[in-house]
């Protein structure tokens, strides 16, 4: 170490973590705040001390080792200034034929709304409170690209849990409703048919399935990357959810989302789906769904998320019958429109107009709050489906 630590540790802490952001290495503040703890117990005049407390707290992916050893040294051997870090190139995907592959998704979509504009130094100031209440209700499709790592942490982060089903098989607890007649007679022969407190079972409780299909069409392309990684997010964390995206045609996309690197996740899915940004044919890609899909899914009461504007393109009619088919056989049926958090907008599409009177709930999405009060309702929804209304509303 050639320059002693004259500066509090949490403070150097925070301004290493930030070098790293600036150069591409996502640091949640969190983990800025375990180095600094980290610091106080080890021998600070040792190098190899700091260099691996830093590694173990502040690196997660084994691709980036390389930039945070030479990181470490500017950093922690002379101070470097702003203009000295680097800033992580993308990895230049290839194929085994050695064509050049698309990047990850999200970045592809973040580089195309800014490709042609100036090159402006910024400063990073997620990690701030007051940025990331900012950020918690700015629109999705108002974010710049800087915003996009501090936004994907904060959709990380939210508390996710899914609906619960009561099953018809039981469980032994110590205050239930009935009794257990396999466990009773089993204490019974062991202690001479006498029981001095008969056991109890309840109905065993499971987390419902969660079917999420969303609209990856040209209308919906500035909320497509924050989407997918909220589906990465909704994914990884409920097991029980399968995913489909539509534009012109119905894909399903759950093994690829459902890999834990979400950059990787998301290269996965680019290659899989073909109709990015295209048309939209919300009714003949649910009409798919349920011919191929619904009766596997949605036999054990799952929730149905249907992510779109609603602006179809195609028979009204088509989608009007398999709302109605998706929705008896599902026990909620939740439609989330981007568009519903603003201000002026009313449900004029064509889509949306049919959508309205047969979905349990019509909820916006459009930022990381709605994403959290989303987050909020799926934990909340009752066990028990209430009686469906027979005609629209």
């Amino acid at each position: 170490m050639t320059e002693p630590l004259r500066i509090p540790l949490f403070e150097k802490a925070v301004l290493f973590a930030r070098t790293l952001r600036q150069a591409g290495i996502p640091v949640a503040p969190s983990q800025a705040a375990d180095f600094a703890r980290a610091l106080r117990w080890i021998d600070l005049s040792h190098r190899s001390h700091v260099l691996y407390a830093a590694r173990a707290t502040l690196v997660t992916r084994r691709e980036d080792l390389g930039l945070f050893e030479r990181l470490f040294d500017r950093f922690w051997g002379v101070a470097p200034s702003r203009a000295a870090v680097p800033q992580k190139a993308p990895p230049a995907h290839r194929t085994a034929g050695g064509e050049r592959r698309r990047p990850a998704l999200a970045s592809f979509l973040a580089r195309r709304s800014s490709a042609r504009d100036a090159e402006v130094e910024e400063i990073d100031r997620s990690g701030t409170a007051s940025d990331l209440e900012v950020l918690m209700h700015k629109d999705f499709a108002q974010m710049e690209q800087s915003e996009l790592e501090a936004v994907r942490r904060l959709i990380g982060s939210l508390e996710l849990s899914a609906a619960e089903r009561v099953t018809r098989r039981r469980v032994p607890v110590t205050h239930g409703d009935r009794l257990d007649p396999r466990r009773l007679l089993r204490l019974a022969a062991r202690h001479g048919g006498l029981v001095a407190k008969p056991p109890r079972a309840r109905r065993k409780v499971k987390p419902r399935p969660l079917v999420v299909v969303a609209d990856i069409s040209g209308s919906m392309e500035r909320y497509s990357r924050m989407a997918l990684l909220f589906l990465h997010a909704l994914t990884r964390r409920l097991t029980e959810t399968e995913t489909f995206v539509f534009g012109t045609r119905l894909t399903r996309i759950t093994e690829g989302i459902r890999l834990r690197d979400v950059e990787h996740a998301l290269d996965v899915v680019a290659e899989e789906v073909y109709d990015w940004a295209g048309g939209t044919r919300i009714g003949p890609s649910l009409a798919s769904f349920n011919r191929r899909w619904a009766s596997r899914l949605l036999r054990r009461g799952a929730v149905v998320l249907i992510l779109s504007d609603g602006c179809e393109r195609g028979e009204t009619s088509t989608l009007r019958r398999e709302l109605r088919a998706i929705r008896d056989h599902c026990h909620r049926l939740i439609w989330l429109n981007p568009r519903l958090g603003h201000p002026e907008y009313e449900p004029l599409a064509a889509g949306v107009a049919e959508a309205i009177p047969l979905v349990d709930d019509f909820l916006p999405i459009h930022n990381v709050q709605s994403l959290g009060q989303l987050a909020e309702h799926l934990s909340s929804i009752p066990r028990r489906r209430s009686a469906r209304r027979s005609s629209p509303r």
